[in-house]
């Protein structure tokens, strides 16, 4: 079973992507503070990251820039879930490791068909 670890500060999407997760049969870890992130990760070895960038504490950028930078958990590609929907900022997420930059608000179906997408081409 491929694991997915979603890294926001607000429950609602929280739970709304964790349920839809869960029904597509994913085992999915959620983490609300983004300062317990990378020892989480770490701990989980995921599958795949679905990561919010404005969080309090510790950026979605700067926790992507750690993983991409840790040897062990560099493979690991992330989806950043942003409301920063300018040209720059995506092109910095880009430069950084990021796989998908999916913008707020988002189509939930639209997220779970890049999720399994990126997992079926990670297991082949």
């Amino acid at each position: 079973m491929s694991k997915v670890i979603v890294i926001d500060d607000e429950p609602f999407i929280l739970m709304m992507i964790e349920d839809k997760l869960r029904r597509a049969a994913l085992e999915v870890v959620t983490v609300r503070e983004s300062r317990n992130a990378l020892d989480v990760i770490r701990r989980e070895m995921p599958d795949l990251v679905i990561l919010d960038w404005m969080m309090p504490e510790i950026s979605g950028i700067d926790i992507c820039r750690a993983l991409k930078q840790d040897e062990l958990l560099r493979g690991i590609p992330v989806f950043m879930l942003t409301a920063k929907g300018q040209d720059a900022d995506e092109q910095l997420g880009m430069s950084i490791g990021v796989e998908r930059y999916i913008t707020k608000p988002f189509s939930p179906k639209g997220l779970m068909e890049m999720v399994l997408e990126t997992l079926s081409h990670g297991k082949s």
